[in-house]
């Protein structure tokens, strides 16, 4: 929910047009970490989206395996869009690491950043080259580690993604 309440923030704020939702296929900063399978995060995403045509589940990270970069990615975009101006939504929490991302001053060029506060964190500047602003709506202390987290604890997460999401987790047995 609180990537859904993010979108919808942003949307407003930025009068977005459209906003593409990007599963990565393998963090280069998590390369121990084993996400949840391909399938399975595209069709949460999806059931979170339906019925929100302006929201797009996109495909690429996963589709071309490997560690994920999001120069890669956002390259991707400005070959499609190149007249558009496009934004980032990071959250702040990964602010530290940006400047470790690969090819950070292309990615830099590439996209304004928006930060994505979390509640009760003071937020850091963007570090040098990247610039953008800080989204103002919707701050939300929900995580996705939150999320897994209380699976493994048997504890419920209906009111921490949709219905649907939280069904396919249970039904499925994943992340306990």
């Amino acid at each position: 929910m609180g990537h859904l309440l993010v979108a919808r923030a942003a949307q407003e704020e930025l009068r977005l047009d459209r906003i593409y939702f990007v599963p990565t296929a393998r963090s280069p900063f998590k390369p121990d970490q084993e996400p949840a399978p391909d399938a399975c995060r595209l069709r949460w995403l999806r059931l979170a989206l339906a019925g929100r045509p302006e929201w797009e589940v996109d495909t690429q990270e996963i589709t071309r395996g490997g560690v994920s970069y999001t120069v890669d990615t956002v390259r991707g975009y400005r070959a499609r869009f190149p007249a558009a101006e496009l934004f980032y939504l990071i959250g702040a929490d990964h602010l530290g690491q940006l400047p470790q991302w690969r090819d950070a001053a292309v990615l830099a060029q590439l996209a304004c950043f928006v930060v994505i506060p979390r509640p009760g964190q003071v937020a850091a500047a963007l570090p040098p080259p990247f610039q953008g602003r800080m989204l103002k709506g919707f701050p939300m202390a929900v995580s996705s580690s939150e999320v897994r987290d209380r699976v493994k604890a048997g504890l419920p997460i209906d009111l921490l993604t949709p219905n649907e999401v939280a069904a396919d987790i249970r039904n499925n047995g994943l992340y306990l």
